[in-house]
């Protein structure tokens, strides 16, 4: 825990109040609640959209994820950066970040979603980058308000993109032995 602890300190160091406001806003608007807003929106359009192969996608991923996220933390049973480092109140295990697992794993279905939608500028690469800065952002700032360890992020990060490729590749596979489901 060295690495963490070097970190976890500079960032203390480091604080300044404006950019502490600016992470406390990201953080706020990268909660679990808020992917599951964006996600549930996501799906209620594609299904509209008539892309229902891709709603259940989506669905499956953020609902699986949650329940994989709250069984690695209860698995890991890792506490959380101490106070006063720690500028965020919170109950919950420390292992993984669930903003960052969160976070990631719809950034990765929702660029899967992207690349398969018709609709060419949804393959931009700036479009397609975003969804993964706003997980990066989301998970930096969690490591900057001390409400995590530097590896729960990055173990978040890399959880929640492994679990949404593994949806997209089961989707996949769906989808090429049901060529008439539709997307």
């Amino acid at each position: 825990m060295g690495c963490d602890t070097a970190v976890l300190n500079w960032m203390v160091d480091h604080r300044v109040d404006w950019v502490t406001t600016v992470f406390w806003v990201i953080t706020t608007v990268g909660n679990t609640f808020a992917m599951f807003v964006l996600s549930t929106a996501a799906w209620a359009a594609l299904l509209t959209s008539k892309r229902n192969v891709d709603a259940w996608m989506v669905a499956a991923a953020m609902l699986t994820g949650w329940g994989l996220m709250n069984a690695l933390k209860f698995a890991f049973g890792r506490e959380r950066p101490p106070f006063p480092e720690r500028l965020v109140e919170i109950a919950s295990h420390s292992f993984p970040s669930g903003h960052a697992m969160m976070s990631m794993v719809l950034a990765t279905v929702a660029i899967a979603v992207m690349l398969r939608s018709a609709t060419a500028w949804l393959h931009w690469p700036v479009l397609l980058a975003l969804p993964v800065i706003a997980s990066l952002l989301i998970g930096f700032s969690r490591i900057y308000l001390g409400a995590h360890w530097t590896t729960d992020v990055l173990a978040g990060w890399v959880f929640g993109a492994l679990w949404g490729l593994g949806w997209i590749y089961a989707f996949t596979l769906i989808s090429a032995r049901n060529p008439s489901a539709e997307r």
